[in-house]
């Protein structure tokens, strides 16, 4: 694991980090109040206010780090603690996949925000499954992150985002979050990047 870890360290963390945020930037509004959830440390978060001073963004996470960048909520990991429409945008990035009630936090965001963004994976295609597996594996597993191994297919994801009332308004598949040669095995179309808008408002 030394060696994953110092390639993943190296040539993949730090530019996986920025595209994310490169793209982050470029689908949430103008002065948005922003909900992310799981936002960990808020590091991903910090980045994101650097390239958007203009957005006012909370986080909330079922554990709470001794250090945050950006004020972090605690939360029970099921219900958003905050009322009808409280944020402008709410936001997953590679967080419902490891929920253990992934479709009801994507209700409960529909009902928190006029908006939800959701950066995950899509379980489709030859070998997608054990690959998003060794990725995660990789990645978390080294900081106690629980590994359920949720992965939906795009019909799944449909179902859970009809469910919750929102309709897409932007999806992305080709993300970019790789440099040659790992993006020929790691982006392929394992990962999308949807901004959804509730039609519920």
């Amino acid at each position: 694991m030394n060696c994953i870890d110092l390639v993943h360290g190296r040539w993949v963390f730090k530019r996986r980090v920025a595209r994310l945020c490169t793209l982050l930037a470029s689908v949430i509004p103008s002065g948005a109040r922003v909900l992310d959830v799981g936002a960990g440390d808020g590091s991903l978060d910090s980045r994101l206010l650097e390239l958007r001073p203009d957005l006012k963004v909370t986080g909330i996470d079922v554990l709470i780090r001794p250090r945050t960048s950006i004020p972090v909520v605690s939360f029970d990991g099921q219900s958003i603690p905050f009322p009808d429409k409280s944020f402008d945008i709410v936001m997953f990035v590679d967080v419902l996949h490891h929920a253990s009630s992934a479709a009801r936090l994507v209700k409960e965001a529909s009902r928190v925000g006029r908006g939800v963004i959701i950066k995950d994976h899509v379980r489709d295609g030859l070998f997608s499954a054990p690959t998003l597996r060794f990725m995660d594996f990789v990645g978390n597993a080294r900081f106690g992150v629980a590994l359920p191994y949720h992965y939906w297919n795009r019909q799944q994801w449909d179902e859970v985002l009809r469910a919750a009332q929102l309709a897409p308004g932007t999806w992305i598949e080709r993300l970019g979050l790789y440099a040659r040669p790992f993006t020929w095995v790691f982006d392929r179309r394992l990962h999308f990047l949807a901004r959804l808008q509730s039609v519920s408002n």
